[in-house]
C-alpha cells in the first residue's frame, strides 16, 4: 500500500481517531490512518461489564514494566490498546475531563492556548449532552457521554457516604464543579461502549473514499529529508510498505508507541539512542522522558450482602478533592467499584468493594529501547512512588477511605476491612501496605511533552521541535497529568491538534 497522502495519522486510538475523522471532513484531502492492531469487532470490546477481561488477549499490546523499587521489586502489567479505538476500546469508559486548574496548570508550564477557556469548545464540541450545563456541555458532538444507566445499589451509597462525612456532592463533574463525590460520565451509549472508534470512525469510514484506515500496519520508522519528516514505514502483511505525507505526519502512538517510534527513527537523547544502537537523526532530549501515571492504591472491603452483577462499568461514582486546601486544584481521586480491584497482591474474595485511591505523582519516569529490533517490547519505567509526596498522599488518602466506608449509610454493606485490615494502623504499617497495594490506574501520559523548555518535545501548536512535518496528538504530548482519568482530555487533544493542522481556532470551526 505504498502511496501518497496529505496526511498520514499512525494509531487509531482515543486521539488518532478524531484525526482522521476531523481531517477527513475536507474532501480534497487524503488521509491514511495506519492501526497495527485489528477491527475493534471482538464482542467483549462492546459490552462494557467486560473490559477486563481484554486484558492479556490480541486486542491488548500486553506491555509491562520494569520492577518498580517504590512498589517492594514489582513489575507492573500494563495493557495498550492494539485494535481500532486505541485503549478506549479496552478501558474502563469512565469520562472526566479534569478540573479547570489541570488545563490552566498547563497554560503556566510553557503552553500558551491550552488553559481550561481554551480547550473548552473542543471538550464541548466532543459530546452530545441533552439537559446539560450549556456553558459547560455540548450538544452536537459524536460521544454521548452520560452517567450509569443502570446502577449498581452500591454506588449511591458511596456518594452518601462521602457527603456524610463533610465531603461536597457534585452535579457534574464535568460541569460548573469538578471537585466532590458524584456520578462521573461513562462512554457509554444505548448499553454499548463508545470508543473514538465506533463514534468518530464507523459513522463516515464508508462514505469518505479519501479517507482509507488500514488495520494490521505496523508503523517501524518514521522517514526524514534532511529536517523534514516525509512519511511512515510500516509493515503490513508481512510486507514492507512506505506512505509519503506531502503535508504532514500526525503521532497518535500514545504514550508508549510515539515515543518509542521517535526513538527507533534516531530521534530523541544522543546518548540513549547510541546505547541502544539507533543512529541519531535529531537529538531531542526530552523524548522518552517525564512518563508518570497516575499509581493507583486499592483498599478493600468484604461487603455484609450480596452485591448484584454490574451492568456497566463497575466504577459509576467517584470523589475528587484536595490534599491541603492551599492547593490551586485537587490532587487526589478516589474511584468507587462494587467489585475487588487491585494488584495481585491483593486477593478478596468476588463479594468485596474497592476504594481505589490515586494522586498527581511527582515522580517522572521513562520510556527506552531495549535495543534497534522493532519488535522489541520497550523499557517502561514509570518509577512508581519514587517521590516522597506520593506515598504521604496515599497513606492520607487510605484514611479517606476508611472514614467513608466507616459513614452510616455503608452501614448494611460494610463487612470486614480486607486491605489494608483494621490492625494496620502505625505510619510505618500504611508506608508498607501502600508500596504493595499500589499499582497502575492505566493512565501514562507525558513522554512526549508538550511545552516552551528544553525538554519540551512538542511546541504548544503540538510540532515537534527541530524538526518540519511532524505532529504529536496523543496522551505524550500531556506536561502534566490532571486529577482524574485521561481519556477525555487525549479526545480533546485529537480535537484540537485537527484544528491546529488546518490552521482553525475553536471558534472558526463552531463549537
Amino acid at each position: 500500500m505504498n502511496g501518497r497522502y496529505d496526511y498520514v495519522v499512525v494509531g487509531a486510538g482515543s486521539a488518532g481517531c478524531v484525526v482522521a475523522a476531523r481531517l477527513s471532513e475536507d474532501a480534497d484531502r487524503r488521509v491514511l490512518l495506519l492501526e497495527s492492531g485489528g477491527p475493534d469487532t471482538k464482542p467483549e470490546i462492546a459490552d462494557p461489564p467486560a473490559w477486563p477481561s481484554l486484558w492479556g488477549t490480541e486486542v491488548d499490546y500486553g506491555y509491562r514494566t520494569v520492577p518498580q523499587a517504590g512498589t517492594g521489586g514489582a513489575a507492573h502489567d500494563w495493557p495498550r490498546g492494539h485494535t481500532l479505538g486505541g485503549s478506549h476500546s479496552i478501558n474502563a469508559m469512565v469520562y472526566l475531563r479534569g478540573h479547570r486548574d489541570d488545563f490552566d496548570q498547563w497554560a503556566r508550564m510553557g503552553c500558551p492556548g491550552w488553559d481550561h477557556d481554551s480547550v473548552l469548545p473542543y471538550f464541548r464540541r466532543m459530546e452530545s449532552v441533552p439537559g446539560g450545563d450549556a456553558r459547560f456541555r455540548g450538544i452536537e458532538g459524536p460521544l454521548r457521554p452520560a452517567p450509569s444507566a443502570a446502577p449498581n445499589p452500591l454506588s449511591p451509597v458511596f456518594v452518601d457516604a462521602a457527603v456524610a462525612a463533610g465531603y461536597p456532592r457534585t452535579d457534574d463533574f464535568n460541569g460548573a464543579d469538578g471537585e466532590g463525590a458524584g456520578w462521573h460520565d461513562l462512554t457509554i451509549a444505548d448499553g454499548v461502549r463508545q470508543s473514538t472508534a465506533a463514534a468518530y470512525l464507523r459513522p463516515i469510514r464508508d462514505a469518505r473514499p479519501h479517507l482509507t484506515v488500514a488495520t494490521g500496519a505496523r508503523a517501524h520508522r518514521l522517514l526524514f529529508d534532511g529536517e523534514r519528516c516525509v512519511g511512515v514505514e510500516y509493515r503490513q502483511d508481512g510486507a514492507t510498505h512506505t506512505a509519503y505525507a506531502e503535508r504532514e505526519v500526525v503521532l497518535s502512538a500514545g504514550t508508549v508507541d510515539s515515543p518509542r517510534l521517535l526513538l527507533l527513527s534516531g530521534v530523541g537523547p544522543a546518548a540513549d539512542l547510541e546505547h541502544a544502537g539507533v543512529d541519531v537523526v535529531h537529538d531531542l532530549p526530552g523524548v522518552g522522558r517525564n512518563l508518570h501515571d497516575h499509581p493507583l492504591c486499592s483498599v478493600v472491603y468484604e461487603a455484609a450482602q450480596p452485591i448484584p452483577p454490574g451492568r456497566t462499568n463497575h466504577a459509576e461514582t467517584s470523589m475528587v478533592w484536595r490534599s491541603d486546601p492551599s492547593l490551586s486544584g485537587p490532587d487526589l481521586q478516589l474511584m468507587f467499584m462494587h467489585v475487588p480491584f487491585g494488584p495481585p497482591t491483593l486477593p478478596a474474595p468476588p463479594n468485596s468493594f474497592t476504594f481505589g485511591l490515586a494522586t498527581v505523582p511527582e515522580a517522572r519516569g521513562t520510556v527506552r529501547l531495549a535495543g534497534p529490533d522493532p519488535s522489541a517490547p520497550p523499557l517502561i519505567d514509570p518509577n512508581y512512588l519514587g517521590a516522597e509526596n506520593d506515598v504521604r498522599r496515599l497513606v492520607e488518602a487510605v484514611a479517606v477511605a476508611r472514614e467513608i466506608a466507616a459513614a452510616p449509610p455503608f452501614g448494611a454493606w460494610r463487612g470486614k476491612e480486607l486491605h489494608p485490615g483494621p490492625d494496620t494502623r502505625d505510619p510505618r504499617g500504611l508506608r508498607e501496605f501502600v508500596a504493595r497495594a499500589t499499582g497502575t490506574y492505566f493512565h501514562p501520559v507525558g513522554t512526549c511533552a508538550m511545552g516552551s523548555g528544553a525538554d519540551a518535545v512538542v511546541d504548544p501548536e503540538l510540532r515537534l521541535r527541530g524538526v518540519r512535518g511532524l505532529r504529536i496528538a496523543d496522551a505524550s504530548v500531556i506536561p502534566r497529568i490532571g486529577c482524574v482519568n485521561t481519556n477525555a482530555a487525549t479526545i480533546m487533544i485529537g480535537e484540537k491538534a485537527a484544528d491546529l493542522l488546518r490552521g482553525r481556532s475553536a471558534g472558526s470551526a463552531g463549537e
